[in-house]
């Protein structure tokens, strides 16, 4: 079943959300979910419910939207907490001091990084994503919460497996108790790349036992030099190797690219277009 369901609105009006609803029916007190496109004030290229300050969209509805979001996700506007993601793999750990870093500007976000994880209840991690793979993570014995940007780059970088060590190294989370969940992003059917990515992705597979059987499901030839990439799948086979059970990863199967009436897709949409968020905290 998909991980990721319509929430149930108590208007006809405001956000249209989908909510992780496997954990948020385990842990009432989670809120753990993506957000679409839908429901917003924001115009134009960046129709309606755009989340992310840094696509020239105007900032006081972005602003707007976020506070929606926040309204509808349980949590107070102050909670929101974010970065200023940059394609890279670092992992930044939220302390209570940073609660609402980024909520009304970048400047004041957490500076150069995709990955986010905390241990502070009433904090609300915020990620952005128009095509890129969304990561969360949850740790429910030790109360660990994480996020995680992966587009193409910090997939290769293993952004995952950096953000599973942190939380070990951390909080002494251990690997049969973290659970992962892979959101909404594009799907394989859309995401079509050229020789310099995939000699990357390769280079991931170098020592893997079953690199050849799991290659075969990443990368499928098209033409020379380019080939349809499984971004989430290979992000779940990293998680894999990290050492999370696969009964504990969810993965969705609702790609952007197919769906642009749902969700923005950066590569569909010419690279002008809003950002959806995916979002976690406890309440």
């Amino acid at each position: 079943m998909e991980p990721f369901q319509l929430q149930k609105s108590k208007t006809s009006e405001g956000p249209v959300l989908l909510e992780l609803k496997k954990w948020t029916d385990s842990y009432p007190e989670l809120t753990a979910g993506f957000t679409t496109r839908n429901g917003g004030v924001s115009s134009e290229h960046f129709d309606s419910l755009n989340c992310a300050l840094h696509v020239l969209d105007n900032e006081a509805d972005v602003i707007h939207n976020r506070k929606l979001v926040a309204e509808a996700c349980g949590m107070p506007f102050e909670a929101w907490t974010c970065g200023e993601q940059v394609h890279g793999s670092h992992v930044h750990v939220v302390t209570q001091n940073e609660r609402g870093k980024g909520r009304m500007n970048r400047t004041d976000a957490i500076q150069n990084t995709d990955s986010l994880v905390t241990d502070v209840t009433g904090v609300l991690l915020a990620s952005f994503y128009a095509d890129c793979v969304p990561l969360m993570f949850l740790d429910p014995v030790q109360r660990v919460i994480g996020l995680a940007h992966a587009g193409w780059k910090g997939t290769v970088s293993n952004i995952g497996a950096a953000t599973v060590h942190k939380m070990q190294e951390q909080y002494g989370c251990r690997l049969e108790h973290i659970q992962a969940a892979i959101g909404p992003s594009i799907g394989s059917c859309c995401y079509e790349v050229d020789e310099r990515v995939i000699a990357e992705v390769r280079r991931v597979f170098e020592g893997c036992q079953q690199a050849e059987r799991v290659q075969d499901v990443v990368i499928r030839p098209t033409s020379a030099g380019h080939a349809m990439l499984d971004l989430r799948e290979l992000n779940r086979h990293l998680l894999i190797e990290a050492g999370i059970l696969a009964a504990n990863i969810e993965c969705t199967t609702l790609c952007t690219g197919c769906n642009i009436d749902m969700f923005y897709s950066h590569r569909m949409e010419g690279g002008t277009t809003g950002r959806m968020m995916s979002w976690i905290g406890w309440k």
